[in-house]
């Protein structure tokens, strides 16, 4: 997680960038719902500012790990064939200083084979701003890692 932190950033309420956020939550919390209220935090004082609908209109999952497959989160990502989340992937992946260190961070959490739990949503504004986050969680603990990523 702190190499994933030190690419991506630490927790932030800034509403734009990118952002790792490292939570506690037990094995039965669902993950959606602790992601949404991430990503709410993340958006900080715009949320209220521009209001809630502005934000939750584009708040989808794109993507969850199938029980059983084997992990491969630079591939998975790859895959997700929704057209608003294509367009914000390479933002996690390729569009950042150090593409291969990134990647490499990514793999090193979200393929971690304690991670029981993984899925990718689309965040945004509707208009100018388009993001992704992935969420993903360590059943044994509840651990949850979540990287957002908003842009305009």
């Amino acid at each position: 997680v702190a190499r994933l932190t030190a690419v991506y950033g630490g927790p932030s309420q800034a509403g734009f960038g990118s952002a790792v956020f490292h939570e506690s939550s037990t094995p039965s919390d669902d993950l959606a719902a602790l992601s949404f209220t991430i990503y709410r935090r993340f958006v900080g004082g715009l949320w209220e500012r521009f209001g809630a609908d502005a934000w939750t209109g584009q708040w989808k999952q794109v993507h969850v790990r199938a029980a059983g497959a084997a992990p491969g989160i630079v591939a998975e990502l790859r895959a997700v064939g929704d057209a608003d989340a294509a367009r914000s992937i390479p933002l996690l992946l390729d569009e950042i200083s150090d593409p291969e260190e990134a990647q490499g961070a990514l793999a090193a959490v979200y393929d971690d084979p304690a991670i029981d739990e993984v899925r990718v949503f689309t965040v945004g504004d509707g208009a100018a701003m388009s993001g992704v986050m992935l969420s993903g969680r360590k059943g044994s603990t509840g651990a949850a890692t979540i990287v957002v990523v908003l842009m305009d």
